[in-house]
């Protein structure tokens, strides 16, 4: 025949843009030329498809092969394309039919003995493959990921002769038909925390209404143990969420089976470079912002990140969406993460604590909570204290109240808020803000108060009424009264002041 045309997947951000693969034998001195703007890893499949042809027992051309991935402004990277290279290679020197290649697109690495092994972003792959009416054949490693997609025709194999096989009807491949079994999720229990009402109390408005949470306080007073709870209190994935969270796992590789619809918890560490937190590269992958999608960001040691990496944060935290734009293209991901943030009160943590060990002055104090900018601070909904436990509640065996307990409480009032404007309290906009949550006479004549006393910007004083308007649905309340404003007002005072 001489020429041969498959179709595979690229990825370029959440998009996998269609990569028409071209393979042609020509008269000529034996080479391998691969054009179509290919990265290092896909130049390298000139290597590995050679050999895995040659232990498959098949015949590799001597002839000149000419591979184009089309569209040529398009960057390609990574193994995906060894197989469709692979099998362009067989059907345009005639060792397979190639009547039926338009019906399937195909992705997968070769292994030097035919074998396929698993790549990343199946899920995207597959979701814009469905889309175009085509089949997907893949690596059987990342069948169970791609199937995820709702009326997706998922044909996994475990090496080249069993494509080859499925291709010329003498063994046809299975269509992948297993759903993924809802697992028990084994997050950390609240039983386990002790004492610390008043920060459980926040990290439940948090949970109920998708708040963004800031806890400061000494060593060892359990800050780390309450934000690692958190995701065992939000409420339920949908199905879309589950969707979306998986495919942003599955462009860096990540995304296990066992871990669908369980909510993400993210924690880099504080040396953590921006491009790691938001997202980067010369081909743009997801950053840590992304990877938790739909479930919780803890920044530990908060000031000591570095202050360009957390102003950062401030656009994705108000838009849930982060876009990075090379020279050549952009890459637009989803960000709606939930921010948990916890620092110490000082330089050196002790700021308060009963013991009486801290030396630092109000200008070292100054100094250590300015590296963390007003405008991220703002944007910030619960700001508490997590003060150093009592005694009795350090040495007391009672247990405190289960994970479980609080998320009941939790998906009622997050019901209540999809009921009234379907979406979580966090996510309103001004017009809704007035519509769904304006207090009581006495609750604004209070919040005109603490505008005045803790100089709340616009940013602020939406944010208080956002929390208060969570707060009344935890309480079952349709209207925003003065109690719940005065609550919410207190979760902005630690850094007001």
């Amino acid at each position: 025949m001489g020429l041969a045309v498959l179709y595979s997947r690229a990825l370029a951000g959440m998009e996998a843009p269609l990569v028409t693969v071209e393979v042609h034998l020509s008269n000529g001195l034996p080479s391998f030329n691969l054009v179509g703007l290919p990265e290092i890893e896909v130049k390298e499949s000139k290597d590995r498809v050679r050999s895995a042809l040659l232990n498959a027992q098949f015949e590799f051309p001597a002839r000149r092969i000419t591979v184009n991935l089309a569209p040529a402004d398009l960057p390609k990277e990574s193994g995906r394309f060894d197989l469709p290279i692979a099998l362009g290679i067989l059907a345009a020197s005639g060792q397979i039919p190639a009547n039926n290649l338009a019906q399937y697109e195909f992705a997968g690495e070769l292994a030097l003995t035919g074998a396929l092994r698993p790549i990343r972003g199946a899920l995207a792959m597959t979701f814009k493959a469905s889309r175009d009416g085509r089949a997907f054949i893949l690596p059987t490693e990342n069948a169970a990921e791609a199937a995820l997609v709702e009326e997706a025709q998922v044909y996994p194999a475990n090496s080249l002769l069993e494509v080859c096989a499925h291709l010329t009807g003498r063994q046809p491949l299975a269509r992948w038909q297993e759903t993924p079994e809802p697992n028990a999720h084994n997050y950390p229990d609240f039983s386990e925390v002790k004492g610390q009402t008043h920060a459980k109390r926040a990290l439940e408005i948090a949970a109920a209404g998708g708040h963004s949470i800031l806890m400061a306080g000494p060593p060892g007073t359990g800050k780390t143990m309450l934000a690692a709870r958190l995701p065992g209190i939000l409420p339920p994935m949908t199905e879309e969420q589950a969707l979306e969270s998986a495919a942003i796992q599955s462009l860096n590789g990540g995304f296990k089976i066992t871990h669908w619809r369980q909510r993400n918890f993210r924690s880099p560490h504080h040396s953590a470079s921006g491009p790691a937190l938001v997202g980067g590269g010369g081909n743009p992958r997801p950053g840590e912002i992304s990877l938790a999608h739909h479930g919780v960001l803890f920044l530990d040691e908060l000031p000591e990140f570095s202050r360009s990496v957390l102003e950062a944060l401030r656009e994705p935290l108000e838009s849930g969406r982060i876009t990075i734009s090379r020279a050549m293209h952009q890459a637009d991901f989803p960000a709606r993460f939930q921010l948990v943030a916890a620092m110490n009160p000082c330089p050196c943590g002790y700021l308060g604590h009963a013991n009486g060990k801290c030396r630092c002055t109000p200008d070292q104090v100054a100094r250590y909570r300015s590296k963390i900018s007003g405008p991220l601070l703002d944007r910030i909904d619960l700001q508490i204290e997590v003060p150093a436990l009592p005694e009795n509640d350090l040495t007391s065996h009672a247990t405190g109240e289960p994970s479980a307990a609080i998320r009941q409480r939790v998906e009622t009032a997050y019901g209540r808020q999809l009921a009234r404007q379907g979406k979580a309290n966090a996510a309103l906009t001004t017009k809704e803000i007035d519509q769904h949550c304006q207090p009581d006479t006495a609750g604004e004549a209070l919040l005109k108060q603490a505008i005045s006393r803790l100089n709340l910007s616009a940013r602020g004083y939406h944010r208080v009424l956002k929390v208060a308007r969570t707060i009344a649905d935890l309480s079952g309340s349709k209207a925003v009264n003065a109690t719940h404003i005065a609550e919410a007002i207190q979760y902005r005072r630690f850094t007001q002041g």
